[in-house]
């Protein structure tokens, strides 16, 4: 029912004047089209419609929280890694390791995600990411750390994320419907970036003050919002998104998502600049320590400021997003180019101040083309293959991240750091160009399936 009213709603005439619009055709049949009425709810607060629902509130809460520890252990692992081996190679290693776990487990983790009550699993994988960053904690608190316990972390942290984010993809819609999906999705960017830039920030002056070992304390706190958030939900409340069909053998169940992905040209499109793009230009992890380090050499501060640049410009162009209630095509395709070509300009400056700009940028073309294409993936998707079509999303997002990182390390240690950027944003416009050639063949197939 209300799918059919809102389709309703968006046949009809609307204003787009900087608020939110009404619409403007009369309600008898026939009559003459009036002047457009305009609400005076203005478009900013419509950006936060999704927070009217109470399981998206505690969520989100949570989230917030924990994402701001995540980004303060991120920076201060690269930090111990490199303190502990001065190595590049070290860097793209623990990151490979890290995400290795998503590249061989989430498409399983996907088909976990369609058959379990998502938010008691989320509890159990927050609960397990917790105990993983108050280990590290620990070892590094007590002076005992050891290279090879970083990388054993790091494997169960990328374990807990492997069956974590296509669990938490999919529950987005439960929490707030299709209505306020697209609205969620780009919050829940503008909350990651949020953190990015605060957690970052925050830590890199953390890190000088007190060392690294804080940055790992705060972080294994950081989970209890998230857990306590989930156990407070309310069931009751959560939207029904059809009924979850469970088969004998959970590789038939694979097999149908990723058929369905692959053989559905708008889905298709998105795999193909994720895949990209995901592998070859989402290695910030690696990438701005060595910039960092090796290029500008700007201190533990520095990084925490380069760090919070990109979480400064997402953080805007997420809210910007979430004001908007529809996905285009022009806007993934747009984000996707301004995103490498910028990247570009992060491989060519030596001055800090240039570099901080270019990264402010990147940061907001970012959720114009990751925003759009996880939302767009997901209105294409019937609900009972999201779990598993959001599993491969995730697999080419951050699963192809070991390939990336790695390579990111190796090239740096072989080739200089700022090659290594300039290749991979080379590589990522060869990504949107696949794109571009792809939607080209199938616009008719594309188009019919928006």
């Amino acid at each position: 029912m209300r799918d059919r009213q809102r389709a309703r709603m968006l046949a009809l005439p609307w204003t787009r004047r900087g608020r939110v619009a009404v619409p403007a055709a009369a309600a008898e049949p026939g009559a003459e089209p009036g002047p457009p009425v305009v609400s005076p709810t203005g478009r900013f607060a419509d950006s936060f419609r999704a927070l009217r629902n109470r399981n998206y509130r505690l969520f989100y809460i949570g989230q917030s929280i924990s994402l701001t520890g995540t980004w303060m252990q991120t920076i201060a692992q690269a930090i111990l890694v490199l303190d502990i081996t001065n190595s590049k190679v070290a860097v793209g290693t623990v990151t490979m390791l890290q995400f290795l776990p998503i590249t061989v487990f989430v498409l399983f983790a996907g088909v976990i995600a369609d058959r379990v009550p998502k938010r008691n699993f989320l509890v159990g994988t927050q609960t397990l990411a917790m105990a993983q960053a108050l280990t590290l904690a620990a070892l590094v608190w007590s002076g005992h750390v050891e290279l090879w316990h970083v990388y054993a972390l790091a494997l169960v942290l990328g374990l807990s994320n492997a069956f974590d984010q296509p669990t938490r993809q999919a529950f987005v819609v439960e929490m707030v419907g299709k209505d306020d999906l697209m609205n969620a999705v780009a919050l829940n960017s503008g909350m990651f970036n949020g953190a990015r830039l605060i957690g970052p920030a925050v830590g890199g002056f953390l890190i000088a003050a007190f060392g690294v070992r804080t940055a790992f304390l705060l972080n294994g706190l950081s989970f209890l919002p998230v857990i306590i958030g989930l156990l407070m939900m309310d069931s009751r409340r959560l939207y029904a998104v059809g009924q979850r069909r469970v088969t004998a053998h959970p590789l038939t169940e694979l097999r149908e998502g990723l058929a369905y992905a692959f053989r559905t040209p708008g889905a298709m499109l998105i795999i193909i600049l994720v895949g990209i793009i995901g592998t070859f230009g989402y290695n910030f992890t690696v990438m701005l320590p060595l910039v960092n380090r090796y290029v500008l050499h700007a201190g533990d501060a520095g990084l925490g400021l380069l760090t919070a640049a990109v979480g400064a410009g997402a953080l805007v162009s997420a809210l910007a997003i979430a004001s908007r209630r529809d996905v285009t095509r022009r806007t993934l395709f747009v984000g996707a180019a301004a995103f490498s070509l910028l990247l570009a300009c992060v491989a060519v400056s030596r001055w800090f101040p240039v570099t901080m700009a270019a990264l402010l940028l990147l940061g907001i073309a970012n959720p114009a083309f990751a925003s759009t294409a996880n939302t767009s993936l997901q209105l294409a998707t019937p609900d009972h293959l999201r779990g598993r079509v959001m599993a491969l999303y995730m697999l080419l997002f951050a699963g192809s991240t070991p390939v990336g990182g790695y390579l990111t390390g190796f090239m740096a240690e072989h080739a200089g750091v700022q090659a290594t950027v300039g290749i991979e944003a080379a590589l990522c416009l060869a990504g949107v160009a696949a794109g571009l050639a792809y939607y080209a063949a199938h616009r008719e197939a594309i188009g019919a399936r928006a």
